[in-house]
């Protein structure tokens, strides 16, 4: 495989802080994406006392072929591990909590409870903290969507990941407009919920290509677009193509900025939750929100 690029080389950061939020997630018995996924951005994340959490199991009924996460066993739903978050939240003080899941064909809610019995724990014991939640497409059951949507996260994200071209090979049992759908229910909705998605890039789509998506995403009402590099986790996951420079990165920045998505995040190390709380609140500026706009919403409830 090529060398990595100068751009994509990580630096270590405090690794004291880093062992510490390590330590707390132990504690509690949870799994963060960050782990599983192998992201390169984990030691930085956590040295930053942030993490994103990863409820319903480790196993997935999917087989994307970019993702590091297994297929296995499936277990029962934890219903502790709500308050098992929420209290690793309250211990880290995050201000903005991430949290995703593996995607759950195999149950009749999709997981939907889970997610909201997280929200719900989160806000009961940490009223200050942003709930940020990164859920599967639930297979487009518009009633596990609702119960998310009913539980009032501040964000919702589901990610396209690549072009419509490469679906068969990279993620052939999602739908791209399946997703798009997704997206698009969910701020018809509740239009004060923000949306977001997500693209990798370096599987072999053409700029015209993303530019296209990054298209039908505004389309779908999406606020916010994240853009990182495609890094192989190991021989047995899809090839990357490509690393792409970080101009190209600034171009489609650029771009989805200037059809109106007003949160953009766009280098070669961004991920899906990568400095979640900064696109935040980039977001509540381009849309006119300011902290008094979030702390009104917190006090109702929201």
């Amino acid at each position: 495989m090529e060398r990595k690029p100068a751009w994509l080389r990580v630096r270590l950061s405090d690794t004291i802080k880093y062992n510490s939020v390590n330590e707390i997630i132990k504690s509690h018995k949870l799994t963060t994406v960050c782990e599983e996924a192998n992201c390169p951005n984990r030691v930085d994340c956590y040295s930053k006392r942030t993490a994103t959490f990863m409820i319903l199991g480790n196993q997935c009924t999917r087989n994307c072929r970019f993702c590091n996460i297994r297929q296995g066993i499936l277990e029962e739903p934890d219903l502790l591990e709500p308050t098992r978050v929420a209290l690793a939240v309250k211990d880290l003080g995050l201000v903005h909590a991430v949290i995703t899941s593996v995607t759950r064909d195999d149950l009749p809610d999709q997981g939907a409870s889970l997610f909201v019995s997280t929200i719900n724990a989160i806000k009961k014991v940490s009223n200050k903290t942003i709930v940020e939640v990164l859920i599967p497409d639930m297979q487009y059951d518009s009633k596990a969507i609702d119960l998310v949507i009913e539980a009032e996260p501040a964000v919702i994200n589901h990610n396209v990941e690549t072009v419509p071209r490469l679906y068969k090979t990279v993620r052939p049992e999602a739908d791209y407009k399946r997703s798009l759908k997704v997206l698009s229910y969910i701020k018809k909705k509740n239009s004060n919920i923000l949306t977001k998605s997500g693209l990798m890039l370096g599987l072999g789509e053409t700029i015209d290509e993303v530019k296209a998506v990054i298209s039908d995403l505004k389309k779908a009402g999406v606020d916010c677009l994240t853009i990182g590099q495609y890094l192989q986790p190991s021989q047995d996951h899809i090839k990357m193509t490509e690393y792409i420079t970080p101009q190209v990165f600034e171009l489609l920045a650029t771009y989805a900025k200037s059809i109106g998505i007003i949160g953009v995040a766009s280098a070669p190390l961004v991920r899906s939750s990568y400095y979640a709380k900064d696109l935040y609140e980039q977001m509540l500026s381009s849309a006119g929100r300011d902290k008094e706009w979030v702390e009104k919403e917190r006090n109702l409830g929201c």
